[in-house]
Formats: C-alpha cells, structure tokens, sequence
C-alpha cells in the first residue's frame, strides 16, 4: 500500500500557481452571474453548470496533489488532468462566448454580465496555459491523454457534445436517411472515442489484446473516412426544401442557426480526426522504432 507523501510544494509550482488562479477566476465568475441573477435560462445554467464544475475539480485536483493521494488512486492521474484541463478550456471558452451573447445585448445595466465574461475568458487563458504545461513534450515519456492525439480525442468528444445538443429538441432528421446516417456518425465516433479516454484513464489499455497503436490508427482512418460522408451529407439534405428566414431573429432564425451550427461543428471535428490520423500515424510508422 503506497505511503502518503503531502506535497505542499506543489502549490507554489508553476502548475500550481495556473490551478489557484483557474479556481479564483471560475469562482468570480459564477459569483457574479449570481448576485445579478443573469443566469437564467438553459443558456445561463449551462454557463453556471460549467464555471462550477470547473472549480469544484479544480479544487479536487489541488487537494488530492497536496494531499499525496495521486499515487492510492487506481486511475491514470496525469491522463485525469490532462484530459479534465483540455475539457474544461473548452467547456470555458464555449461560456465565454455564449454567456455574454445571450445576456449583454438585452441587459440594462451590463456591468456585473461584462466582468463575469471577462473572468471567464481569463479562466480559459488559465486553463489553455495547464493545457501547454501539462502536455507531452517531445520524447517526454507521459500517458496518452496528454499528447496531441490524446487531447484531440478530448476535443472530438466535446464536439460531438455540442452537436448532439443542436439537434436533441428537434426532429427534422426524421425526414431523410442522410440526416439520419449523419447522426449515426455522430454516435459512433462519440462512443469509441469516449470508450478511448475512460479505458485511458482507467489504466486498461495495456491489457487490452492487442496493438492499441495500429488499432487507433485505424480507428482515426474510418472516423474520418465517416465524418467525410457526414460534412457532405448533412448540410445537403438539412437545407434541403430549407431556405434561411426573412425576417430572421433569434426566435425565428433558431432552426436555422442549430442546423448552421452542426455543419460547422461537423467541419471542425473533421479536421481534428485529419490531424488526429496524422500525428498518430507519426508516432505509430515514424518515431516508432523499428
């Protein structure tokens, strides 16, 4: 049984320092939503919903590092934060721009909405910067989670997230197979690269019975190839028999905008499985000794 070793001195570590200062920013900015009630609404609770997921692991990451408990956790720890500092820049970047596009164009007084932004945006910066620090370096002996292909798999999940919630109050897929066979992309790609990071994290991919390297390599050449027949797919049939509305508002344009929205989301997590394929194709038929 491993011995509890306090690490105090991970507080004033560079790492340490980005931590407290993702914890002070995300607690201002939830603080400040709140004393001017401007967090209401999906969009609102969803901004709420992350700045306070955000501290609270924060602070368990601290507390577990000072605490010396990383070593009795039957989990990958650095994959666990590598993983949870890429998800939650993007989970802050995504608020800071939702939050204050929802909330500022119909407030009246735009002081507390303006400086709860601008903590989030500041929080982001802190976690992008736990993102840098934290990941692989080259010929750096680290986990998974934290080279580029593991952070990319982090960034394909949330995307796929997103997607899912552009499309989860609507039934417009209904009307043609295309539509339908873009969501079954969606689905499949979300499920094994969710799969990926939690067996990641879990510490299960040594055991698995085969050449996890060459299986992920393959795994990234059928996302691809998938999510090729999606970019074209769904934007073909979803803005089949569909023209923008005029006038168009944001009651009007909702429809409009959602399906907007995955087309782009579609395009991003395309390139992101490109690069994904390309980096580990790098490390599996390049760097890979022979």
């Amino acid at each position: 049984m491993p011995t509890l070793e306090p690490n105090v001195r991970s507080l004033i570590s560079p790492l340490g320092i980005v931590r407290f200062l993702e914890i002070l920013l995300s607690c201002a900015a939830f603080s400040l939503a709140s004393v001017h009630h401007s967090n209401y609404g999906s969009y609102g609770a969803w901004s709420m919903f992350t700045w306070c997921f955000c501290f609270s692991i924060s602070v368990l990451v601290v507390v577990v590092e000072v605490a010396g408990l990383t070593e009795s956790l039957r989990i990958s720890w650095q994959d666990f934060t590598s993983a949870f500092s890429m998800l939650a820049a993007l989970m802050i970047f995504t608020t800071s721009i939702v939050y204050p596009s929802t909330f500022i164009p119909y407030c009246n007084d735009c002081s507390y909405i303006a400086a709860a932004t601008a903590m989030s945006c500041f929080c982001f910066v802190a976690y992008a910067v736990e993102v840098g620090l934290t990941r692989a370096k080259e010929g750096e002996i680290s986990g998974f989670l934290a080279t580029i292909p593991g952070l990319l798999k982090v960034f394909e999940a949330y995307v796929a997230c997103l997607i899912f919630s552009l499309v989860a109050n609507y039934t417009f897929y209904d009307l043609y197979a295309g539509l339908q066979w873009s969501l079954a992309v969606y689905c499949i790609c979300f499920i094994i690269t969710l799969v990926i990071i939690i067996l990641t994290v879990g510490r299960c991919l040594a055991s698995l019975p085969f050449p996890l390297e060459k299986v992920l390599v393959a795994y990234n050449v059928l996302a691809v190839l998938l999510y090729i027949t999606a970019a074209v797919v769904w934007p073909l049939y979803s803005f089949k028999n569909y023209s923008r509305p005029d006038p168009c508002n944001r009651i009007t344009c909702v429809t409009w905008n959602n399906r907007l929205g995955v087309t782009f989301l579609t395009y991003f997590n395309l390139i992101a499985y490109i690069v994904d394929l390309v980096y580990s194709s790098k490390m599996v038929f390049v760097t890979a000794p022979a």
